[in-house]
């Protein structure tokens, strides 16, 4: 008969058993977080299984982990299917996998799993969650999620509460992001940044650029250059150039202007507030460029009608072998569009997919079509349109650059067929009636014209006002088309423009007679409706209160009309002075009496 073991033996025995298992264990966790292939994520795999740590939950989330980060969510997926018993650190893993895999709607599916397996969520799995509420702009389930938050308990966490600004900002609700972000007991640069964001992404430009400057006031951090992003594009947004130089200072002096993205921005924000030369400047301070740098660049030089630049710009590009994408082709094609490069842009058309791998999208399609219709051929760009499968935003963009150019060369019978698209997609409803009824008074179709216009008045259409802004010293002065009374010296500005405007006939200009046509107007009183235009306005004010020598830059909402624009060249020759105007379409550089856009 055997001799039990001695207790101290048994204990020592499991005890050595107990370290042996204890290092096996911690060795795997140092190869899961080392893996940096596949090969060694299956051999890891591998041992764990053999081991018997397969049912470990902690064991199998780095697995998991490991499999997310090398971009494996359906391995990722297969082992979390296996798992027994998966804890919430499982489930938010899985769903960051899936987000970070471009599959935000499985993240969320996967969320309302987790809900019906009774795991509770965390703070991480709520900011997941929320994040991809945010990719998917979905509001309605953004505001489920916001709900959960309240109900369990965070609503005064941080990381979850910067993550729904950032959600409600990305869903075009942006005084509920404002009410989140007030209600946050504490905030960091993070969610500074989310608010500053959220409010440059739905063209509320100015309010980005005051809670930056509550941030300067409240704030220790320094600004991150997400942040630092978001302002420029503020300032590009609202064409504020002061602004602009002040955010780049602030760049400089943290040390960001080495950051790509940044450094994009500003090349995009010195475009868009009329210095395309302080863009290329900045541009050729960028080390190493990257697609993003150079689509700014080239998508600059082409709201400025330098097509030649943007596509010189494009081979350097090429040749540093660096990839463009779809966004870069937007840009070239809208060069060629405003320059006139017709057959350039259709070359550049043929090559996205069959030199690049790009296949053409309905953006690059409304790109051809208006490079088309601008050249007067209507027909080609007629027959394009009709035959592009498109979405009603994207429908509405493309029907709409087709009745412009259907207008401005009298094809009635197009611009007809472009509006009807354009009312059906209720998409541009007030622009495609006016543009129409200008097409049918051009062609002196008057019994359309007052047809069109009581149907406007029946349906309560109105034309949206024209507005034009300049910038003086950090403050914008805001001039309403005929709005004399409420802009700031009024009876000054209209004096200059009647002087102006009698110098302008001695040189044989005849007022209110391009482009425009008003009904039931006498002459005199259309020559006094297109004198008070909006950009005329703001010109007049800038004449008045910026020195000789600096160039007046003056911002419009809508598209300049054809009469502005022989205004500013005759009068840019009379004051010789040069000013640019930035409409809703492109730049144009007035100087010495002709434009960049040399009338195209």
């Amino acid at each position: 008969m055997k001799k039990p073991l001695n207790q101290n033996v048994v204990f020592a025995l499991r005890n050595e058993l107990s370290n042996f298992h204890t290092e096996f264990f911690y060795c795997i966790q140092r190869q899961l977080r080392n893996c940096n292939d596949i090969v060694s994520a299956t051999s890891a795999h591998s041992n764990v299984f053999k081991s018997g740590f397969l049912n470990d939950t902690f064991t199998s989330n780095h697995l998991i982990n490991c499999y997310v980060r090398l971009q494996k969510i359906n391995d990722a997926r297969k082992l979390f299917d296996e798992m027994p018993a998966p804890n919430v650190v499982s489930w938010t893993s899985l769903m960051a996998g899936y987000v970070d895999a471009g599959q935000p709607q499985m993240a969320l599916s996967l969320s309302r799993e987790m809900y019906r397996s009774s795991v509770v969520p965390n703070d991480f799995t709520f900011a997941t969650m929320i994040n991809a509420c945010s990719i998917l702009a979905d509001l309605q389930v953004g505001k489920t999620v916001h709900a959960h938050v309240e109900i369990l308990g965070f609503r005064s966490n941080l990381v979850v509460c910067s993550s729904l600004v950032d959600m409600y900002g990305k869903c075009n609700d942006v005084d509920e992001a404002r009410r989140v972000f007030d209600l946050m007991s504490c905030r960091n640069v993070v969610s500074w940044t989310s608010m500053i964001t959220a409010y440059a992404q739905n063209a509320q430009g100015h309010h980005a650029l005051q809670i930056f400057r509550e941030f300067g006031v409240l704030m220790l951090d320094h600004p991150n250059h997400f942040m630092l992003a978001s302002v420029i594009n503020a300032c590009a947004s609202l064409g504020r150039l002061v602004s602009g130089k002040v955010a780049h200072g602030t760049v400089i002096r943290r040390s960001h202007d080495s950051n790509d993205v940044v450094a994009s921005a500003l090349v995009d924000m010195y475009a868009k507030c009329g210095s395309v030369s302080y863009s290329e400047k900045v541009f050729r301070r960028i080390r190493n460029p990257s697609v993003i740098s150079y689509t700014s660049m080239i998508v600059g030089a082409a709201k400025y009608g330098l097509g030649n630049t943007s596509l010189d710009l494009f081979e350097e590009m090429i040749d540093r072998r660096i990839k463009p994408n779809d966004i870069t082709f937007v840009g070239i094609l809208h060069a060629c569009s405003h320059s006139g490069l017709v057959d350039e842009g259709l070359e550049h058309l043929k090559s996205m997919h069959v030199k690049h791998g790009i296949i053409p999208d309905a953006k690059h399609y409304t790109c051809v079509v208006d490079m088309l219709g601008r050249t007067g051929r209507l027909e080609e760009a007629y027959q394009l349109a009709k035959s592009i499968q498109v979405e009603s935003d994207e429908g509405a963009l493309l029907w709409g650059t087709l009745l412009s150019a259907s207008r401005l060369h009298g094809r009635v019978d197009i611009a007809v067929e472009a509006s009807k698209r354009l009312i059906e997609s209720n998409q541009q409803v007030s622009g495609a009636y006016v543009t129409l009824s200008n097409a049918y008074a051009l062609a002196g179709q008057w019994e359309n014209v007052h047809s069109l216009r009581s149907e406007m008045k029946r349906t309560g259409v109105y034309k949206e006002p024209g507005c034009s802004w300049v910038e003086i010293k950090d403050s914008s002065y805001v001039f309403y088309a005929g709005d004399v009374a409420s802009c700031p010296q009024g009876n000054k500005l209209v004096g200059l423009l009647r002087e102006l405007e009698e110098r302008m006939k001695e040189r044989g200009y005849v007022g209110g007679s391009i482009g425009l046509v008003f009904v039931d107007v006498e002459e005199e009183a259309k020559e006094e409706i297109v004198g008070l235009h909006s950009e005329r306005l703001a010109l007049a004010f800038g004449l008045i209160n910026i020195p000789k020598g600096v160039t007046i830059r003056v911002m419009k909402n809508l598209r300049m009309c054809r009469d502005c624009h022989e205004a500013f060249k005759l009068i840019s020759d009379i004051v010789e002075r040069d000013f640019m105007v930035r409409d809703v379409n492109r730049f144009h550089h007035f100087d010495k009496g002709s434009c960049t856009c040399r009338d195209f």
